[in-house]
This record gives structure tokens, C-alpha cells and sequence, in this order.
């Protein structure tokens, strides 16, 4: 066929340097189907997603998770009503609760007081949170660090009260599938269960991030009947581009079809290479890379330092600057690399031999040093422990207090503003989202008033060197809502 139609590339492979990408990116023509009001091989090719992960329907995304979250959180929930949700969720999540006006009831804000990443989430937390206006809860799980929540137990709690359970699982495409190894004895034995499995009503899938897909590829599972599925259908069909890529599309369907072929041998090399890291880097003093006790995703491989030897920027920035290895993202004490199926023995042994001589010249540096305050890395616990300690006497204080809320998001972030200097921002109402990015959880969310905690807190990343969005600028104003 000689395309007299979208797009204006026509296909001609000399159009721009993307040549062959263009051999397959077509529009809605004859006999190649609709994203939304799909009859033919989209909806085959859809099937074909929910055949592996097991939902009652699954969607493709080419807006990425994060049309996703907009869609099943904008489907379950009527305008002006109340959510259920954890302080750790995605930008994407804060973005629908501002479109639809809801309400933000917080889960406990839970902190591993060892490594400082915030926590998974039980039967019990849901429990004692819910009360009568929550119409529905969302978690994030597993979270960007590779934690799981009880999801199971959750989803029943939820469907007792009759509300249903949105899972943002963008991380855990890859749960579920078996592997064929025999990997008894080893720390990582297996990979966590999906979210779909476990009862969850809508469930958020990136497929870009753990498996063979391209950037901005997704899914999102729908199961159960609380969930009105015409409703959830005209939010995708809002939320998602009305010229959607059939590169993506296709992407999405190839991506699926390794997975059902060779899934058994992703999962298996993906352990193979999780435990080869955790046995080669377990004598590490300064460097710690925790195990299955405290992640539970065998992808997500998080490089500690202990007791603030150096801080997670400087960790990230020499292991991509000396080593050649570009990790994922940087915390305050912490890098996070994410391994997959489709790694290299090459690749991982790099990154080993990395960990372990910078592990190296940090213990020759410690024992260079005099005096008990410099033994850091013999210190197994970390300064985060002791700072949440310090905040309760009494009892292990896995609780980060939240900023106290003067309106909702809707009527700051709506609100007429202006900028002041970090130094006269303390009492103020925040009119913007500050975070750090990735993973983009709020430091601070419009509505909420500025304490001289959260100013330092802000100022500390600054002087890191770290990633903190939503501020007016890097030199020290912030955006507040006029008086």
C-alpha cells in the first residue's frame, strides 16, 4: 500500500537517521484495528497479555504506567471522594487526585530504619486506616527499591469493606513466571507473586522497566466487578493519545510473546545473577547489598553505605564516572542498580568488581583514621536508625511524621502564589510537589505547610548534589501560596 495518510514520514526510510523504525509505524488504517474500540489484532494481541498475567481483561498503555494510575484511579472513584493511599506513590497518582478533586487519606508513612527506603505495607496497616469515607486504596508495591507488600491480605481486607484495591506494580512486571533451575539454598529462590494473582482489582504493569518492552510501554489488569469497566474504558480513552504508536503496540506484543517463550530462562539467569551478586559481595564492610530479608524483588539491587562512609550521589557518580556503570538512581545513603533476565555474566562481574574495590579503598581510608567515631564501617547499624530511634524513646520508630495539611492539593496547587527564599518559607503553604526524582515521592505536596525539618531536609539533598524537583530554582526559593 503507498500510505496517503498519517504519518508524514510515509514510511520512507530515508526521511530522518530513525530509518527502519519507520517501516512499521502506521496510524489507524484498514485492518490494523483501534486502541480504543479495539475489534481485531490489538485485541488479540491484548488477549494474548492477559493469557500470561491472568486478569479478567488487560489494556495496553502507550502512555506508560502513568496513564494508567490516571485511568484506574479516576475509574474508581467519583469526583470530590476519599483515597487510601501511601505517601510513597507515583507523581502520576497526586496527578489524578488533582484532576479529580479527591481527598488524600495517608497510610502510615513506614521507614526500614536500617537502610532508609520506605516500607512495605500489611493486612493490619490497611485495617486501621480505613474508615468510612475511604472508597478505595492504593499502594505502590513492589516499591522503587524492590519492596512487597502483603497483597493478598490487603486485597481481602479491601473487599470486605467492599472497596477496591489499586496496585501501582510498575516495577513488578516481571512477578509471577516460574523459573526451572533448582536454586535451594540460595538467598533468591524464586521472584514474587504478580499483584493479579494475588487479588488486586486494577493493577498497573510497566513492561519498559523489568522486561524486554520499549520505554513508555504498559498494561494495566482489571478483575472483579467493582469496578465499572465502561468507566474505566472512557478514562483510558481520556488519558491515552487518540493517534496511539503501533510501534509501542507491537513492542508490547513481542515483549510478551519472549516472555511466554523464554520466561522460564529470564527468571532463572535473573536469580543466577542476583545470588551470584549477593554471594561474591557478602564480606563487604563498608558496602552492603541487602539480601531477601529486606528485598524482596531479586531485580533490584541496592548498594548501601554504611554510616554515611560517603553518601549515595558520590557512590552513583563514581560507579558511572571511574567504572562505566550508569545505575539507576542515587538515594542519601544508597545506590540502586536494576538487574534483569537479559544481563550479561560480562556485565554483572563489572559490577561486582566494582563494589568490591571501592568497598576496598573505603575500609583502607577507615582504618587510616583514629578513633572509635571513624570506625564506620565495623558499625552495622546505620545513622538512619538512630535518627528514627531518637524520635521515640520508648519504642523502634518506623513512622516519618507527616507535613502537617492546611487545604487540599486541588486549592493550593490552584491558588495565586509567589516565591520566597528557603529562609522565609518555614509556616508557609506549599503551592507546588518538591521530590526527589527518581523516585518522586513528595518531600512535600501542595497544601502542606512548610516546617524548618522539611527546609533542612530539602537544603541536605541540595547540598548532595541530589535530583529535588519542584523547586522555583536550585539557589534557594520555593513556591508557597500567597497570604
Amino acid at each position: 500500500m503507498y500510505p496517503f495518510h498519517m504519518p508524514g514520514h510515509k514510511r520512507n526510510l530515508e526521511s530522518t537517521p530513525m530509518k527502519g523504525a519507520f517501516r512499521c509505524d502506521i496510524t489507524e488504517i484498514d485492518g490494523f484495528d483501534n486502541l480504543h474500540d479495539e475489534s481485531g489484532i490489538i485485541l488479540e494481541a491484548q488477549e494474548r497479555a492477559n493469557k500470561l498475567y491472568g486478569s479478567d481483561k488487560t489494556y495496553f498503555l502507550v502512555n506508560g504506567s502513568t496513564s494508567g494510575v490516571l485511568s484506574a484511579v479516576s475509574a474508581a472513584l467519583k469526583e470530590g471522594e476519599t483515597i487510601l493511599a501511601a505517601r510513597g506513590s507515583h507523581k502520576s497518582f497526586y496527578n489524578a487526585a488533582y484532576l479529580r478533586h479527591l481527598n488524600i487519606k495517608y497510610l502510615p508513612y513506614k521507614i526500614d530504619s536500617r537502610y532508609g527506603i520506605p516500607e512495605s505495607y500489611t493486612k493490619e496497616d490497611i485495617i486501621g486506616s480505613i474508615t468510612e469515607d475511604v472508597k478505595c486504596v492504593f499502594i505502590t508495591s513492589p516499591t522503587y527499591e524492590g519492596k512487597c507488600s502483603d497483597i493478598k491480605a490487603i486485597a481481602d481486607a479491601c473487599h470486605e469493606k467492599n472497596i477496591p484495591l489499586i496496585v501501582d506494580a510498575a516495577h513488578g512486571a516481571h512477578f509471577g513466571f516460574k523459573g526451572d533451575e533448582d536454586f535451594a539454598g540460595a538467598e533468591y529462590q524464586s521472584i514474587p507473586y504478580s499483584a493479579v494473582k494475588l487479588g488486586a482489582d486494577l493493577v498497573i504493569h510497566s513492561v519498559h522497566k523489568t522486561l524486554p518492552s520499549m520505554t513508555q510501554t504498559a498494561l494495566l489488569h482489571v478483575q472483579g466487578n467493582l469496578i465499572d469497566r465502561d468507566r474505566l474504558k472512557r478514562f483510558l480513552r481520556i488519558y491515552q493519545s487518540s493517534s496511539p504508536s503501533y510501534i509501542l503496540m507491537s513492542s508490547i506484543d513481542l515483549c510478551i510473546k519472549e516472555i511466554q517463550e523464554n520466561g522460564r530462562e529470564f527468571v532463572d539467569n535473573l536469580l543466577k545473577y542476583r545470588n551470584k551478586i549477593q554471594i561474591a559481595t557478602a564480606k563487604c564492610r563498608c558496602l552492603e547489598i541487602p539480601g531477601k530479608s529486606a528485598i524482596d524483588d531479586a531485580a533490584k539491587v541496592l548498594i548501601y553505605v554504611r554510616n554515611g562512609t560517603m553518601t549515595g550521589q558520590a557512590l552513583y557518580d563514581i560507579l558511572r564516572e571511574e567504572y562505566n556503570l550508569q545505575l539507576e538512581m542515587a538515594g542519601d545513603k544508597y545506590a540502586l542498580a536494576i538487574i534483569s533476565g537479559w544481563d550479561t555474566n560480562e556485565g554483572i562481574d563489572r559490577l561486582i568488581s566494582a563494589v568490591l574495590e571501592i568497598d576496598a579503598r573505603l575500609a583502607a581510608d577507615d582504618r587510616q583514621k583514629d578513633g572509635s567515631a571513624h570506625k564506620s564501617c565495623d558499625n552495622k547499624h546505620s545513622n538512619t536508625e538512630e535518627c528514627y530511634k531518637a524520635k521515640d524513646d520508648s519504642t523502634y520508630d518506623l513512622e516519618c511524621r507527616l507535613p502537617e495539611v492546611a487545604m487540599s492539593i486541588g486549592i493550593a496547587w490552584d491558588a495565586e502564589t509567589e516565591n520566597v527564599a528557603f529562609n522565609d518559607a518555614e509556616g508557609r503553604i506549599s503551592a507546588e510537589f518538591v521530590n526527589l526524582y527518581p523516585p518522586g515521592i513528595p518531600l512535600i505536596a501542595p497544601g502542606e505547610v512548610f516546617s524548618k525539618e522539611i527546609i533542612d531536609e530539602i537544603v541536605h539533598y541540595l547540598d548532595e548534589g541530589m535530583n529535588v524537583q519542584g523547586l522555583v530554582d536550585r539557589k534557594g526559593f520555593i513556591c508557597v501560596r500567597q497570604k
